[in-house]
Formats: structure tokens, sequence, C-alpha cells
């Protein structure tokens, strides 16, 4: 679905079509070479949970993971939605979602949309943005060792006039 109500706002899912990069990209024999983690994979529209089937980014396991998302101009964002991965969605547990027009600590230093307290396993959570502006969507684990598996982060709002 690229079309939602939100805030009284209709806004599409501007993040399809966009780059996307993290902070690094699981690579395992069974991934075949990190194809299944690449970061583009939380954009490409598909909300299936099982990374499996290689539609969620994955990163490895280090210190203060990060994905971006490069809107390419600023907009004005109503939501984020994301969706868990159906395994280990613990993951995601205490991430924060960013926006902002500044690439400083590679765009982990923009204004917070959302604390990510927990997403049950293979579901999609919107988070409320109220029209924060920015042309980057981060998605960050600070201060703590972990991974960050994302199966399809959707950014509802729409250029910034």
């Amino acid at each position: 679905m690229s079309r939602r109500h939100v805030s009284d706002n209709i806004s599409e899912n501007v993040a399809i079509g966009s780059s996307a990069t993290q902070s690094s990209i699981l690579t395992e024999d069974w991934a075949n070479e990190g194809f299944l983690a690449h970061a583009i994979n939380a954009i490409d529209g598909n909300q299936d949970p099982d990374f499996f089937h290689g539609s969620c980014s994955h990163t490895h396991l280090e210190y203060a993971p990060w994905w971006r998302v490069d809107l390419l101009k600023p907009h004005k964002i109503y939501a984020i939605a994301i969706t868990a991965r159906n395994s280990h969605s613990e993951r995601l547990n205490g991430a924060e979602i960013l926006i902002g027009n500044s690439l400083a600590n590679y765009g982990n230093n923009n204004e917070r949309c959302a604390y990510i307290s927990s997403i049950a396993a293979g579901v999609t959570q919107t988070f409320n943005c109220h029209g924060l502006v920015g042309r980057y969507v981060n998605i960050v684990i600070r201060g703590r060792q972990g991974i960050l598996t994302l199966c399809e982060v959707q950014v509802f709002g729409h250029p910034e006039k």
C-alpha cells in the first residue's frame, strides 16, 4: 500500500525509488554474499517479514548500527511505518527514528521522530513524525552492540515547498 491517511494529510510513500545505505551489510555464506541484507531491500515496497525471502536489510553485530534512506530533497514527513522481521524482532527494541538534512555522524545527529520500544514479530508499526522536515531518515541503535534488521521502511510525506 503506497498511500495512507495520516493526521488528516494524504501522503505517499516517498522512500520508494530513493537510495539507502547502512553501517554494514551482513555477508555470510548462506546469504549469497549479502544479497539478502542490502539497505535498499528495506525500501523495495515489499513488507515480507521473512529475511530469507530477500526483502530485508541486515547489519553485522556492531556498536551503534544504523540505516539511512536519502529522499534526495527535503520532505515534510508525517509518519514512518516499519515492518519488523518475523524472527528476532527484539533487535529493533530501543532504536530511534531520526529525520533531518545533516549527514554529520552519518545522519545520526538529526532530530528524533520516534523511539521504538518494541515491534512485534512480522508486524508493521507506524510512528507519527508530526511533519518534521528532512532529506534523510535514519534508524539507529545508540549506545550498545546490536544488529539492525528492517523488512520495510515506509516514509509518508511530500516534498517540502
